[in-house]
Formats: C-alpha cells, sequence, structure tokens
C-alpha cells in the first residue's frame, strides 16, 4: 500500500437527539489520520459509523470530547510520530479529565499492550476490525481503558456508510487484510487475512459517491488486483465501476506484480476511464533479495509485466517502492536495484531504508546485517538518481497539453491552483477563476521532478 503523509479531519454532521450526551449536547469527535490511503478511507468509515451514533465534528482539539490517532504500523517513523503526538496531547488530557484519547488503525493492533500500559494517558485503543463497536468502546473508555483489537476473517463493513469530506477523489476499500506475506511487512499481522467486498455493494458506494459529485474514485486494497468476490474478478469490477455515470476517472492502489492477468490489463486498455497510472511496487531488483522477502516475482518477470503494462497502455505513468538496506543486501544487489530503475525510468517512487518490524518474519528470522550508515547512503543515491529521471520525464511534457482535474488552491503561490493529470502528475497553474472539481486544459509551460507548471488553454 502506498504510504502518504496525511493529517486529516473528516466532517461529521449531528444527529438530532442521538448519542451520548456531554453536557446537553452531543459528543464532540477529532480524528487525526496518517499513514496510507486505506487510513483516510478507514477514518471516513469511522466518521460514518460516529455520526450514525450523534457524534459531530469538532474543528480543534481543544473543542473535542474525543480525540482519536488513527494510525500506520508500516513504518516505525510512523509509530514514533504518534507516540510524539500522543505525548503532546497528554498536556491537554491533564487540564481535561474527561476528555477520551484515543488511537485506532494498525498499530492500535500492533501496539496494543504498549500503548495501554506504557502510555496512560491512552484511554481507548481500536484495531480496524473493531470499527463498528466504536461508539460502545468511547462509552467504556470513559470510565476505564477500552480495548479491541481482535481481528475478524468475516469484517467488510459491507452495510456501513463512509462520511466523505468535499473533494474530488472517493477512496473506496474493496478488499481488506492481505495473504501474500512478505517478510518484512507487518501488514497480514495487523490488518488480517484476505477478503474482497461484494461488488454490488461497491457498486452501490461508487454510485453514491457519484452522487455526492465527485469526479474520481480510488479503489483500495492491500494486493488490490488480486480482488475476487466468488463471482467477480478484479478486471470484472473495473468494468462495472467504467460503467457508472458521473465516474470521470478510475484510480487503483496497491496492485501485486504476481496478480496482472492479461485479461486485467486488456480491460485496462479498453476501458478509458481507468487512468494511465499504475502504482506498481518493486522493492529490490536483486532477485536474491527478492526471494528473501519472499515477493513471489523475479525481477525478470517484473520488466516483462512493465512491458505488457506500457505496450497495451500508451503514455503509462509508473510509481513504485523500494526499500534499501534489507538484510544481507550486498553492494551488487543494491546495484541490480538502481539499474532496474534506471531501465524502468519511474516517473516517482517511495524510497525507504529497512528498518525491523517487530512481528514480522524478517524480525524473527533474519538478522539485521546492513550498517545504518550504508542503509542511509545507499537510501540518499537512489534517491538522487530518480530525483533525477523523474526530472527528465516531466521536462518531456513541457509544451504538452493535459487534462486536469483541479483539486483547489495550490499551497505556495497566491493565485495558483493545483490538480492532478490523468498520469497523477501534479499540475500548477494560474487559478483565474476555476472552480474545484472541475476539469481543465492546461499547456505545459515548465517542470520539476515533483511538479508540472503550466497555463489554462481556452
Amino acid at each position: 500500500m502506498q504510504l502518504l503523509d496525511i493529517e486529516r479531519q473528516p466532517d461529521v454532521t449531528a444527529a438530532d437527539g442521538v448519542g451520548l450526551p456531554v453536557s446537553g449536547a452531543a459528543r464532540r469527535v477529532f480524528v487525526e489520520t496518517y499513514g496510507c490511503q486505506m487510513n483516510v478511507s478507514d477514518t471516513e468509515l469511522m466518521m460514518g459509523v460516529l455520526k450514525e451514533a450523534g457524534f459531530r465534528r469538532a474543528l480543534r482539539v481543544e473543542d473535542a470530547d474525543v480525540v482519536l490517532l488513527n494510525t500506520c504500523a508500516i513504518r516505525e517513523r510512523a509509530e514514533e510520530r504518534v507516540v510524539g503526538r500522543l505525548s503532546q496531547l497528554s498536556s491537554v488530557k491533564r487540564m481535561r479529565p474527561d476528555l477520551v484519547l484515543g488511537v485506532s488503525g494498525c498499530m492500535a493492533k500492533h501496539l496494543a499492550e504498549k500503548l495501554l500500559n506504557q502510555l496512560p494517558y491512552v484511554d481507548l485503543v481500536v484495531g480496524p476490525d473493531s470499527y463498528r463497536r466504536l461508539p460502545e468502546l468511547i462509552g467504556e473508555a470513559a470510565g476505564n481503558p477500552a480495548l479491541d483489537v481482535r481481528l475478524d476473517r468475516h469484517e467488510d463493513y459491507l452495510d456501513l456508510d463512509p462520511v466523505r469530506q468535499e473533494g474530488t477523489n472517493a477512496w473506496i476499500t474493496i478488499m481488506r487484510g492481505c495473504d501474500k506475506f512478505c517478510t518484512f511487512c507487518i501488514v497480514p499481522y495487523v490488518r488480517g487475512r484476505e477478503r474482497s467486498v461484494p461488488a454490488g455493494d461497491l457498486l452501490r458506494q461508487v454510485r453514491i459517491a457519484a452522487a455526492e459529485g465527485f469526479r474520481e474514485v480510488t479503489l483500495l486494497g492491500q494486493t488490490v488486483n488480486s480482488y475476487h468476490d466468488g463471482e467477480t474478478d478484479f478486471a470484472d469490477l473495473l468494468k462495472m465501476v467504467a460503467h457508472v455515470e458521473g465516474i470521470r476517472r478510475i484510480r487503483f492502489t496497491s496492485p501485486h506484480p504476481s496478480d496482472f492477468s492479461d485479461k486485467l490489463i486488456d480491460t485496462m486498455a479498453e476501458e478509458s476511464k481507468v487512468c494511465r497510472f499504475i502504482h506498481l511496487p518493486v522493492q529490490s531488483g536483486s532477485d536474491r533479495v527478492l526471494k528473501a522477502m519472499e515477493r513471489i516475482y523475479s525481477s525478470g518477470r517484473y520488466l516483462d509485466l512493465v512491458d505488457r503494462l506500457r505496450s497495451a497502455l500508451p503514455g503509462l505513468c509508473l510509481s513504485t517502492d523500494v526499500i534499501v538496506g534489507f538484510p544481507g543486501e550486498e553492494d551488487s544487489d543494491f546495484e541490480s536495484t538502481m539499474a532496474l530503475m534506471r531501465h524502468v525510468r519511474y516517473d516517482s517512487a517511495f524510497m525507504f531504508k529497512y528498518s525491523p518490524r517487530k512481528g514480522t518474519v524478517a524480525f524473527r528470522e533474519i538478522p539485521d546485517t546492513v550498517p545504518e550508515a550504508e542503509k542511509t547512503r545507499r537510501l540518499q543515491t537512489v534517491i538522487a538518481q530518480q530525483t533525477k529521471i523523474s526530472g527528465e520525464i516531466n521536462r518531456g511534457y513541457v509544451g504538452h497539453l493535459q487534462e486536469v482535474l483541479v483539486e483547489g488552491d495550490a499551497r505556495r503561490g497566491k493565485g495558483q491552483a493545483v490538480g492532478k493529470s490523468d498520469g497523477f502528475k501534479t499540475v500548477v497553474f494560474p487559478k483565474n477563476g476555476v472552480r474545484t472539481n472541475t476539469f481543465v486544459d492546461i499547456r505545459i509551460t515548465g517542470a520539476t521532478s515533483h511538479t508540472l507548471i503550466g497555463r489554462q488553454e481556452h
């Protein structure tokens, strides 16, 4: 699953006369979301549950009766950020002892005992399969610490609707859990085994998103292209979603390289709504390291898949995940990764140095042999190479026209708007009255390694 640096506070409206009262009013909840798109989707799901129970949104921590941190356990740094944030919030808790401070998501499952035993100001720990019980658990936590991190292989939240913030893209979780068990990955242990949401319910969610005004949907799963509900596979699902009126773009993340069938590739080529962008994690270019990671494919099979995808989908943009410094990785293995990345020429990449995750096979069975300084050197080297490649690719767009879905105001540059191209390129351009959630044609006039710069084509 592709990682994002996210902190969001979804919108929740109150249901009159429902829920647990606080000084005569519905309880107010403030949520911060950390990690990947799946966590964003889970936050929206939790907000749906809380809305039904009468909770409403707090705009600030200071106004909240309940503060929840929805967390990620994939990287150690993400956990460190959350622990640091909890420490900051403990001062608010000291001033307001009635405040319920909770942790949800993957980190809650991974570090449940530590959170309650070593962080006494944490009142609530709830895992990814326990969100139905969230209002009940909040009620329990007002008296004593509440914990529910049980995994439920049958929980797919089939009948629950998320509460989404306004925007351009609707996240739709089509499957939960993972059966791949890569040796470095904690996901199967914190999210459970793989299960797919029935296609009929997913189409209902897509139609609701379209009715709410979303122009783009992103289908989510830990290995999203292994989706199968017993009758419908991922290729079938893409076709179904493409026929929903009002949706202009379809994205998905993250696929596993071993689950790309010819049928799926053909479907992507046939359906114009499916964006010409794929996040295709490789992790390493060394067959020896890939085997130690239990990634199932070889570098040769991966490169063959890239060739098949690019042949079927002209103009395809690719991003990837790369881990350097995996236990036993030698200089020759690292050079194989560098060579593969030069060969593929990804548009962008998420690059990390390996850190042991307690509970994984690698943590238990594979000694961490690469010195930290060498991991850092390799990471800096691979980042420098990818930055150069990304810049070269982006400069190739100068002079060309890109259809952009407007996301809102750019963070930097007064009077500038920002949006995404079909190929998931970030495009910045003069606002000139364009409205969010509309499509505009932008002539690209400049580029950096991360951004395309342009002007509206009238």
